[in-house]
């Protein structure tokens, strides 16, 4: 199943927002949340605060235990976020950005969008049964999320920095051998 450009949107930004926990966290000041914004095309509200930066890093584990959550109990968190957000899917369409949907308005602060969003996201990967899209690192050093988008599922690792470690980590092992 190809999945619409909205909802990879939202899940290469989720995921990255929870990668940013990682170690060395990558997300510590309002400059870095600027750049992330950016990247993942967010429009609305920004407060560029330190509150807005405490906020995102505090939702992380929360968007970390949807991404991994079995596909039951992914569909009941992502109908407690919505009804929580008090969601109202609507379609818009802005800047270069053909027709998509958001579910909160611009005006609402950057931590429940991106909450709504990434549930909004979770709710075509639960209808689409495509949960096996997402998994945990297989670097053994590394709890990153890994967000698969390839045709034939092959994607094992969350960065490239991870992928050579491993293959780096074997051709010593054999070279020992």
């Amino acid at each position: 199943m190809l999945l619409a450009h909205d909802t990879e949107a939202a899940l290469l930004a989720a995921v990255e927002l929870v990668n940013s926990g990682e170690d060395p966290d990558t997300l510590l000041s309002t400059e870095e949340v600027d750049a992330w914004y950016a990247r993942h095309r967010y429009t609305g509200r920004r407060d560029r605060d330190d509150a807005e930066l405490a906020e995102l890093r505090a939702i992380r584990p929360v968007l970390r235990n949807l991404l991994r959550a079995d596909r039951d109990t992914a569909a009941e968190m992502v109908n407690q976020m919505l009804a929580e957000a008090r969601a109202m899917p609507r379609l818009v369409r802005h800047d270069d950005i053909d027709w998509h949907i958001h579910a909160v308005s611009a005006d609402e602060p950057l931590v429940r969008r991106v909450l709504v969003e990434t549930a909004m996201a979770m709710a075509d990967v639960v209808r689409g049964d495509e949960m096996s899209r997402l998994a945990v690192c297989a670097d053994d050093t590394c709890d990153g999320i890994v967000l698969d988008l390839t045709r034939n599922r092959s994607r094992r690792f969350c960065s490239t920095t991870c992928a050579n470690r491993v293959a780096v980590a074997a051709y010593r092992a054999r070279k020992r051998s």
